[in-house]
């Protein structure tokens, strides 16, 4: 009976044990790095000081758009014209039209999605998919293209590559546990002027791990604090009030990190992630995260997008969607703001529907239930460039985004 006993509470002092650590590693950026002379690093990646989880944004410029191909002349010179009208209200527009490079878009994916970059140029290289496709890309003013790639080799330790001696990035998935790495994970709470976001967070769309540091200015002299010693962080007047996992207090000022210079805040969540400007955040409560993040295994699926297109006439049409004659896949992103000006990032397998209210904003429903009011971005809005749906393989039919009365996504 003792003996079962004590097997019974060593059984529970372990459950307990493997409960409670629930930190891995498995959601940072891991990779080989391979450069034109054939040497090769490999370890835990970041993009500068910035990027360093599989949830993080991979940007980039696409050098053509294929898709206005399916596009008449006419419905290309509508098109045509009503981005000029865009251009001459003050929105992104194109005044000269050129087959191969006009109605260009960005590529976004989350870091997770990709397979490999292959480095052609100072400004091209070609990224491949997890599913096997291949997209070339250019930088186009993105600064993960040229950016310097820091590896923290098994051997080497830390070791930071210049785009230029880079020939291809492969990447692969990360051990559980990792002997060295850049940093845990900053994860908490963000309260907005409306309310609240819970996940990972970046700081001033730079900072992300503990190690990062928030510099500021006290009465009695600059001051650099790791993230990882600082409970909270509080808006306040032309600084912030940042109190330390310790219970001191201090008043920052005279950063972008602490004052009105801070690019802004933002949130990783289940659903995608959320970009708060300043002036509508409030306080951040750090706490310990749960794990570091999606691992590269999650993000193994990835599909055509396929829905139904009900137009305002009453026409409805079924297959495989490219919406905005840009975004074909279900990894691409939807992004617009709220009326906060709060920025959402969406992967598009992570929306139910979509319905154009009006001129300038959508109704998103995401497949969670909940329910956003977009706006202010061409994914939401009449800058939208239309859709084209693909019925049994035929060829595609094209409906411009005011005949659209709403998208469902399969």
């Amino acid at each position: 009976m003792i003996k079962e006993l004590t097997t019974t509470l060593l059984a529970i002092a372990l459950a307990g044990f493997q409960f409670t650590y629930a930190q891995n590693d498995e959601g940072f950026i891991y990779g080989k790095v391979t450069t034109v002379d054939d040497d090769v690093y490999e370890g835990p990646l970041r993009w500068g000081k910035e990027e360093a989880y599989w949830t993080d944004m991979f940007n980039a410029g696409k050098r053509d758009n294929e898709n206005v191909e399916y596009l008449s002349r006419d419905e290309v010179d509508e098109l045509q014209r009503h981005n000029n009208r865009h251009e001459s209200w003050g929105f992104i527009g194109h005044f000269d039209f050129d087959w191969d490079n006009d109605f260009k878009h960005q590529f976004s994916c989350q870091f997770g999605e990709l397979k490999s970059i292959l480095v052609s140029g100072r400004e091209r290289l070609e990224v491949e998919l997890l599913n096997g496709i291949q997209v070339e890309l250019e930088g186009d003013g993105y600064n993960d293209v040229g950016a310097k790639i820091r590896v923290i080799d098994k051997e080497l330790g830390e070791v930071e590559l210049r785009w230029s001696r880079i020939d291809k990035i492969e990447f692969l998935p990360t051990p559980n546990k990792l002997n060295d790495k850049f940093g845990e994970p900053l994860y908490g709470t963000v309260e907005t002027r409306s309310g609240s976001f819970t996940g990972f967070v970046q700081w001033d769309h730079d900072e992300r791990v503990s190690k990062d540091e928030l510099d500021g200015d006290t009465r009695d002299g600059d001051i650099s604090l790791e993230f990882g010693k600082i409970k909270s962080i509080e808006r306040d007047g032309s600084g912030s009030s940042v109190v330390l996992n310790s219970g001191r207090e201090m008043y920052l000022r005279g950063s972008n990190d602490v004052d009105y210079d801070n690019r802004g805040v933002i949130v990783t969540t289940d659903f995608g992630r959320v970009d708060i400007e300043w002036r509508e955040f409030r306080k951040v409560t750090f706490s310990k995260a749960p794990n570091s993040g999606k691992a590269y295994s999650s993000f193994k699926n990835q599909n055509e997008l396929m829905g139904t297109v009900k137009t305002e006439d009453g026409d409805v049409y079924k297959g495989r969607l490219i919406y905005d004659l840009d975004e074909a896949y279900d990894f691409e992103v939807l992004q617009g703001k709220d009326d906060d000006e709060i920025e959402y990032i969406i992967p598009f397998r992570n929306i139910q529907n979509i319905l154009p209210r009006g001129y300038g904003d959508s109704e998103v429903k995401l497949r969670n239930g909940q329910i956003l009011r977009l706006e202010d971005g061409q994914d939401v809005s009449e800058e939208n460039t239309g859709i084209l749906v693909f019925p049994d393989k035929k060829d595609p039919i094209y409906i411009q985004w005011r005949d659209v009365e709403e998208i469902v996504f399969n």
